[in-house]
């Protein structure tokens, strides 16, 4: 007796600094993460920041120092500035980041404070360490390789970049319902799965790092990756 193969399955995200949990049930429920870096940079959202605990318990927003650019600029092309190192440090003083834990705790703080390569470069980094430390797969690819023209938008550029990878099955979080069109992704030879509504704590998952141990946090992400029927 032969089994049915499991669908090629993807999931298509943009790059979050420092995200919730909720974000890294993407890796766990895909084959393949991809690194939606070829739209425009939300200047209101999460990809730039963040809220952590400061020293005294509360939240504050930590924001990632970047180059002026185009209101019009793409998330690959954002770039830091040449004192982006020293800003962030200086911002980072707010936090209570010491930290006595394992080598994968200590090598995200590191991460946090060695600012490299362009800011995409940067919050992969942070996110490859994060997923790995709660023993999450890492296979990723930046949709910007895909070359998908600029003409291309919104659902069907998903669309496009599912043809791409020669995916069969499209995974989201549940916030994404309102956004995409079952029947059109039925057309298109793809299976529309959204994840049930993450529960747990929304705050980021680099607090809950310096708090809880990698295992809770594996198995908090774990037992939420349920689909909605």
């Amino acid at each position: 007796m032969t089994t049915e193969p499991k669908p090629f399955t993807v999931a298509i995200m943009q790059p979050y600094f420092l995200p919730y949990a909720g974000y890294f049930r993407l890796f766990a429920t895909s084959d393949l993460f991809v690194i939606y870096d070829c739209v425009q940079f939300p200047r209101r959202g999460w990809v730039h920041r963040n809220r952590l605990n400061d020293s005294s318990g509360g939240e504050r927003w930590l924001t990632l120092p970047l180059e002026k650019a185009p209101q019009t600029v793409l998330i690959r092309d954002l770039r830091f500035p040449p004192n982006a190192a020293q800003l962030l440090e200086h911002r980072l003083r707010t936090f209570a980041l010491s930290v006595n834990g394992p080598a994968s705790v200590q090598a995200i703080l590191s991460a946090l404070l060695d600012v490299k390569g362009t800011p995409l470069d940067y919050i992969e980094r942070l996110l490859e360490l994060t997923a790995k430390h709660c023993g999450l797969p890492w296979q990723v690819v930046r949709s910007s390789t895909l070359n998908v023209p600029p003409a291309i938008r919104g659902q069907d550029r998903i669309l496009e970049i599912i043809r791409r990878l020669g995916a069969r099955c499209y995974v989201n979080a549940s916030g994404g319902r309102a956004l995409y069109d079952r029947a059109a992704f039925a057309k298109a030879g793809v299976e529309l799965c959204f994840l049930v509504e993450y529960t747990g704590p929304k705050i980021s998952m680099f607090t809950r790092i310096l708090r809880e141990s990698r295992s809770d946090l594996a198995e908090d992400i774990r037992r939420s990756c349920s689909f909605e029927l």
